[in-house]
């Protein structure tokens, strides 16, 4: 048994005024009381000075597969298993230092990520893994080649199936092209609503939540039209440029789907003149992408945070705490941005009975860091500590 004290606390939902007293017993939060309470006889106590206490960061999209290197995404078919693992536990380590202690995949190759987490769900050193295998795409689609191609009614319920017995804990649709993958429209839907619809109700009989990849305006409204429980990027790009739909926003509203908007760039980031002139014809900059999904905040969107993590070197593993910076400077306020990545984040990956909060219960993963975030969130890079079901890992 150990405890934490600290001068400012944020749980997970709101900041706690006068700092905190944390009790860990056991990889569990056992008592959450005021700075300066009496702690239990024996129990060590560790005090960080000027600091502020959090939930573990959740990232809510990553890929563990893909070794953060320029063309990641395209050369997944040249690494063995063996070397998949590698990646896989490197990248765990780059998302815990920067203060995450879950992760939800969102598209790994050929099962390497399930298969990794199946074999160390016990595993304290690093970051609690939640996973949807690879991601259904169509033929030749966004990330085909990480071989979850399907094509009509049927394939796509066996696709849904042949997770399911996998044991993920989500489905992963891309339901648009990608700006990572050549020869496929970011502008424009993959799958009919028909086909979508098939994968929602399949995965809904089993017990799995669909989240969808959805750049596209038509997109995003073929996902809501199908069911869909979450929706990934939400870009609203159409072939004219970025198309912010009321109907689409109030549809978001209404139902409270979760958005993870996969903002946040590695700092001192300089794109490709392709990529460059690709966001130019969609109309499309990073700054802009804040603004809009701080306008979708604001209208009430459920926002979490996700980095995207290691598809690229401006995506790299363990830039989290940048996509919340992201948000802050589109206009979400820091609570509600912090919110993103730990209650809210858990809510949306299903353990929001364990994670996502500094509460008596829930798991011990807890980040440290230095100054207050609530006034100035750049706080979040100043990483003071970080525990991973109640061991210290940095």
């Amino acid at each position: 048994m150990f405890a934490i004290e600290v001068d400012r606390m944020f749980d997970g939902e709101r900041a706690v005024s006068g700092g905190a007293l944390v009790t860990v017993d056991e990889m569990r939060i056992v008592d959450v009381a005021p700075r300066g309470a009496q702690p239990p006889e024996s129990c060590e106590v560790t005090r960080f000075e000027d600091a502020t206490l959090l939930p573990g960061l959740i990232d809510s999209h990553v890929h563990l597969c893909c070794d953060s290197g320029p063309g990641a995404l395209d050369r997944l078919p040249e690494f063995s298993k063996v070397e998949l693992a590698a990646i896989i536990e490197d990248a765990l380590r780059a998302h815990m230092a920067a203060g995450v202690t879950t992760v939800r995949d969102l598209g790994d190759r050929g099962w390497a990520v399930i298969d990794w987490r199946d074999r160390n769900r016990s595993n304290v050193a690093l970051p609690t893994v939640l996973g949807s295998g690879p991601p259904i795409t169509s033929p030749n689609g966004h990330c085909s080649n990480m071989g979850g191609e399907a094509r009509g009614v049927e394939q796509l319920r066996q696709a849904v199936v042949e997770r399911a017995e996998r044991g993920v804990d989500i489905v992963k649709i891309m339901a648009s092209g990608g700006l990572m993958t050549p020869g496929t429209d970011v502008a424009r839907p993959q799958f009919s609503v028909d086909e979508l619809m098939a994968v929602v109700t399949e995965a809904h009989a089993r017990g799995l939540r669909v989240t969808a990849h959805a750049h596209s305006l038509d997109a995003i409204k073929d996902a809501l039209a199908a069911g869909i429980d979450g929706v990934e990027h939400c870009s609203f790009m159409t072939e004219s440029g970025v198309v912010v739909a009321d109907d689409v926003v109030a549809d978001l509203v209404s139902t409270a789907i979760p958005v993870c908007p996969t903002i946040g760039l590695a700092p001192g980031t300089v794109f490709p003149a392709e990529l460059v002139e690709l966001l130019r014809k969609v109309g499309m900059t990073w700054d802009a992408a804040a603004r809009v999904y701080g306008g979708l905040h604001k209208a009430g969107v459920r926002l979490v945070s996700g980095s995207d993590g290691g598809i690229s070197p401006a995506k790299r593993h363990g830039i989290l705490p940048e996509a919340v910076i992201h948000l802050v400077e589109g206009g979400v306020s820091t609570v509600d941005a912090l919110a993103t990545a730990t209650c809210i984040a858990a809510e949306s990956c299903g353990v929001a009975d364990r994670k996502g909060r500094v509460s008596a219960g829930f798991d011990a993963d807890l980040l440290v860091v230095g100054d207050d975030p609530l006034g100035d969130i750049t706080a979040l890079r100043n990483v003071q500590a970080v525990f991973v079901r109640g061991t210290r890992r940095v």
